[in-house]
């Protein structure tokens, strides 16, 4: 899996490609975390590149929007699509944080 951090429309932007699952997540644990603590705490994961997501990989997600929500930040998802859209939606998350179909549906892109 590859991750890439950027700042786009004064978010920081993760960007997730390929795989995340029990042998990925760990690294994406590590690399979120130490965006948070870093201060970025307007918080997107572009999931548009993403491939597959285990229950590992929904685990960070939790975690993470947990941290974001603790500071006052906003942590959201986007580039939902195919089978990585359907496992978010069934497991809850919409209800959870803020999902979008694309990076474009960002309020305020």
């Amino acid at each position: 899996m590859e991750i890439e951090k950027r700042v786009q429309e004064g978010r920081c932007v993760v960007g997730l490609t390929g795989r995340l699952d029990a042998v990925t997540a760990p690294e994406l644990e590590q690399r979120l975390s130490e965006i948070i603590e870093d201060g970025n705490l307007n918080l997107v994961l572009d999931l548009t590149g993403l491939e597959y997501v285990s229950s590992a990989g929904l685990r960070i997600f939790l975690v993470a929007t947990k941290k974001v929500k603790a500071l006052k930040g906003e942590f959201c998802l986007a580039g939902l699509s195919g089978n990585i859209k359907e496992v978010i939606e069934i497991s809850g998350f919409p209800s959870i944080m803020p999902c979008y179909d694309t990076m474009d549906a960002l309020p305020g892109a």
